[in-house]
């Protein structure tokens, strides 16, 4: 269930997961045939209001290829003391669909994988340790594959930018979970403006059958995520 997998990320056990979405522009702002917008910053992973890790990321143009490039680095502590890194690095056009995705985790177990995408293929090579590599094929209904990976919060911010803040309403997207090697859907709608601690902010709602998650903005920058069924938030540094 995708409830597990948030819960199971949030309070960063061996292996975590959560479904997230973070980034998103002001209702006026360009949609994705604009362009991307690049981006780097930091976040704090909160849970109970106690700090469990960061996140440092990077969001801009792949050089002269017309493509781009969204690069995360995450650091947690679990209650047990127990540091988990995780990387990942995206490529995807600039219409949002993804070329390629690496990811990695080092803790007291290693992983790591590559999937390269070929229109609605996604091909996943996973290497676990000293075993064998792992390959899996998974097919979606579309090109328009958004990714969202276990405590990599920045690539929600590719999500966020595909959804049309004209058009608003529910928007149905596909998405993977490479971690998890799991494919699944969200809907993402607009809540509009609110204010927050005296701020003016867009509220991004993303839901699935069991799963409701807020983000918060300002401008085409993520501030604030709330989780609320693991108390969970992730706050922009």
């Amino acid at each position: 269930m995708i409830r597990a997998r948030v819960i199971s990320r949030i309070f960063v056990a061996s292996i975590f997961v959560v479904f997230l979405l973070v980034a998103a522009a002001r209702s006026a702002r360009p949609n994705v045939s604009s362009g991307f917008t690049p981006d780097k910053g930091a976040f704090k992973i909160l849970v109970n209001g106690r700090e469990m890790g960061e996140e440092k990321f990077d969001i801009g143009p792949n050089g002269g290829t017309g493509n781009w490039t969204a690069h995360g680095v995450s650091q947690i502590t679990a209650p047990d003391g127990t540091k988990t890194i995780v990387t990942g690095t995206l490529e995807f056009r600039a219409d949002g669909t993804p070329v390629r995705y690496e990811w990695s985790t080092q803790s007291a177990k290693k992983a790591a994988a590559t999937i390269t995408f070929n229109g609605p293929v996604a091909s996943i090579e996973l290497h676990i340790g000293d075993a064998r590599p792992f390959t899996q094929q998974l097919t979606f209904s579309s090109p328009q594959i958004v990714i969202l990976d276990n405590n990599l919060y920045y690539q929600y911010a590719v999500l966020a930018h595909l959804y049309d803040w004209q058009k608003k309403g529910p928007q149905a997207f596909s998405v993977l979970v490479p971690q998890e090697a799991t494919p699944g859907n969200v809907t993402v709608e607009s809540l509009g403006s609110q204010n927050v601690d005296g701020k003016k902010l867009d509220e991004l709602s993303v839901k699935s059958e069991d799963l409701e998650v807020d983000v918060y903005l300002e401008g085409p920058r993520v501030v604030r995520i709330v989780v609320p069924s693991a108390n969970g938030e992730i706050v922009r540094e």
